[in-house]
């Protein structure tokens, strides 16, 4: 397993990050793991609703980053100039799906309309507040999402009420490199086979039951031995029906990159069952209930 990736399962202790239960793509990123439960969204898109925030960029090209916003206490950056103050890289939009995409040295990013996350270098950074195009038609991201995404630092003045990005681009490690293959491949298909069809919430909470038994003591040490445990009988039914094996969903894959970035519901549940079709009723007789979301309910 990849170092920055042990350092992401050790420090598993959330932080709470509202999350809308109706979206999609609403989940936490990060270097420490965070929670995510439902949340506020961005409605108004007139800038001049926000507070504006000078963003000043002493290093890169010496491109303005432009007007930047407060919105939900989080500094909004526009996504071309943000890129264009940084580096040197090409900005496209696509008007159908309301998706920007950056082609820069060593990084490729997406960022869409209304999303949670964004895509860079094929791992999934997540945004407590979503992105959004505003009024003057300009593509808003968090700027430490940005900063994230392009390596860059950023420092927040709060006398002045202003931030400064530091340092060189530096775009981020590529999925490839980050995500531990292994891990990757296990978990996207218990993750499908076990929630295909769940919002992506709800695929994250599987995938979250399956690492929270990863880090405790009384059980493996490793995801697919998780998966495959059967000390106690078998603890997945994709292992029996060979469902384990099926080319997992697109969204379970962007569900397990997720929570290999650190996203998590809780990092203290350990069960889940769907009581419309169970038949086993021992985990809510033996285990505290925790939630339920779609079909599934979450004990510890």
């Amino acid at each position: 397993m990849k170092e920055e990736q042990k350092k992401n399962r050790s420090s598993r202790r959330g932080v709470a990050i509202l999350l809308a239960v109706a979206m999609t793509g609403v989940l936490t990123t990060g270097v420490a793991a965070q929670s995510a439960w439902p949340t506020e969204t961005i409605n108004d898109i007139r800038p001049s609703r926000y507070e504006s925030i000078p963003v000043t960029v002493p290093s890169g090209t010496g491109w303005e980053i432009g007007q930047c916003y407060l919105i939900h206490e989080t500094t909004y950056a526009p996504l071309r100039a943000f890129s264009d103050a940084v580096t040197e890289g090409n900005v496209t939009y696509d008007e159908e799906t309301r998706t920007a995409h950056v082609e820069a040295e060593g990084l490729t990013l997406t960022a869409q309309d209304g999303a949670y996350y964004l895509c860079a270098n094929g791992r999934y950074l997540y945004t407590a507040t979503p992105i959004r195009i505003l009024e003057d038609g300009r593509m808003y991201v968090p700027i430490r999402l940005l900063a994230r995404a392009f390596g860059v630092e950023i420092e927040w003045n709060a006398q002045t009420r202003s931030v400064r990005v530091l340092g060189e681009y530096n775009p981020i490690l590529s999925g490839d490199a980050y995500y531990d293959e292994e891990d990757l491949y296990w978990l996207s298909r218990i993750i499908s086979a076990e929630s295909q069809g769940e919002n992506l919430l709800g695929q994250i909470a599987v995938g979250n039951v399956v690492m929270n038994r990863a880090s405790h003591p009384e059980y493996p040490d490793t995801i697919r031995e998780v998966i495959f445990d059967r000390q106690y009988g078998t603890q997945f039914t994709p292992v029996d029906n060979g469902k384990i094996y099926d080319t997992p969903y697109y969204l379970s894959v962007i569900a397990a990159k997720l929570c290999l970035e650190g996203v998590t519901v809780s990092d203290e549940v350990l069960f889940f069952y769907a009581p419309a079709v169970s038949t086993s009723f021992w985990i809510p007789e033996n285990r505290e209930y925790a939630f339920s979301i779609g079909h599934h309910d979450f004990h510890y």
